[in-house]
């Protein structure tokens, strides 16, 4: 939420006419409400679209800042996985495959 503040206080204006900096007493219930409230034409709401966006002929046709907003946000929720964790999700099939071929035979 912190990288996107400036779109929630820009969408937060635009739709509803709060100027998010000049309040200082709205309960934070009422701020997700208000926040899960944000349309489509809000800032936010545009570069959440675009950062959801998987119809392929939707994407053929997005801009260079468009396709650039999609990756980025792709590749910083990518999850990088350890060594470790790694050798244990393989140690962990290895477990399944066997259990299966004990099974069956």
């Amino acid at each position: 939420m912190q990288e996107d503040w400036p779109l929630i206080e820009a969408s937060f204006f635009k739709q509803y006419g709060i100027r998010l900096r000049s309040v200082h007493d709205m309960p934070y219930s009422e701020f997700c409400s208000y926040l899960s409230g944000l349309m489509p034409d809000t800032p936010l709401g545009n570069i959440v679209k675009i950062r959801s966006e998987d119809d392929k002929e939707v994407l053929k046709h997005f801009t260079p800042e468009q396709k650039r907003i999609r990756s980025e946000w792709q590749r910083r929720n990518v999850k990088k996985v350890s060594q470790d964790e790694m050798k244990q999700i393989l140690e962990g099939f290895k477990d399944m495959f066997r259990s299966m071929a004990k099974g069956g035979a």
